[in-house]
């Protein structure tokens, strides 16, 4: 299928490794022009090559990297000098430590917030009237699972994402929606990535099992028994950005193998 993308510019951010770099892969297998973001430039510059080599020298995609903490007012700064229009904006923010409520101080919290619910909405502010202006505009936020089924040691990722996902119920359906600009969260649960093992190892401390047990204990409870890998995550987001899904806006997209339990 034809997503409609070809030549397109899209804002990919934390997209070094992970979920990020998957949409980022889709987007440029659809011939998607990307500017990437991430904070460390080695591992950035390498995602960069390995997007050119493996698909943009294919699809006729520019790809350029920003090194750049995408959550500060100087790491925004930095992308949108490069660059300022963006027809795609993929949010994602690494998600804040898991941990006990009891040990979380307010700058612990302001942090949560800053990364995970007001750096979206500064991406959202900063390029959603120059898609209406052009007609066509697709936001993807990475956000979790959690929205809809919060986890413990997750508070922080919990309260933020869930102010992010009210936010984004409003603003979705403003005027935007009728000048061709679709808002929508992307709501991963259990992944293949470094943020998965960080969760699973904050699990086994408080446990005291190896973090192998628990691992293993989580696959169990999910109905595909497996965890997705970034790929299929990225291609989730690529439908999302593509002309296709134009009547699909404001609506959080789980995608965790089925383990939810609820029908809504």
């Amino acid at each position: 299928m034809d997503l409609g993308l070809k030549g397109k510019w899209a804002l990919v951010c934390g997209a070094s490794k992970g979920l990020g770099l998957g949409c980022a892969q889709a987007l440029v297998q659809e011939g998607v022009n990307v500017l990437i973001v991430a904070r460390g430039l080695e591992v950035l510059k390498q995602a960069a090559e390995k997007l050119i080599a493996d698909q943009a020298h294919k699809t006729g995609a520019t790809v350029l990297f920003v090194a750049a903490d995408i959550t500060t007012e100087a790491g925004r700064a930095a992308v949108f000098a490069v660059r300022q229009d963006f027809d795609i904006v993929v949010t994602n923010a690494g998600g804040p430590p898991p941990g006990d409520f009891r040990d979380w101080a307010r700058e612990d919290w302001i942090k949560a917030v800053d990364a995970n619910m007001l750096t979206p909405i500064e991406l959202i502010k900063a390029t959603v009237d120059g898609m209406s202006t052009r007609g066509f505009g697709r936001i993807i936020n990475i956000t979790s699972s959690a929205v809809k089924a919060p986890i413990d040691i997750l508070g922080l990722s919990n309260g933020a994402r869930s102010g992010l996902t009210g936010f984004v119920a409003g603003v979705s359906r403003s005027a935007l929606a009728a000048q061709g600009v679709t808002i929508n969260n992307l709501l991963p649960g259990a992944f293949d990535t470094d943020r998965l093992k960080t969760t699973m190892k904050g699990a086994a401390q408080k446990t005291g099992q190896p973090i192998e047990a628990i691992m293993d204990a989580r696959r169990k409870t999910i109905p595909a028994k497996r965890f997705g890998n970034p790929e299929e995550f990225g291609a989730i987001c690529a439908f999302l950005c593509s002309q296709q899904a134009g009547y699909i806006n404001g609506q959080n997209v789980l995608a965790d193998g089925g383990a939810y339990p609820g029908a809504f």
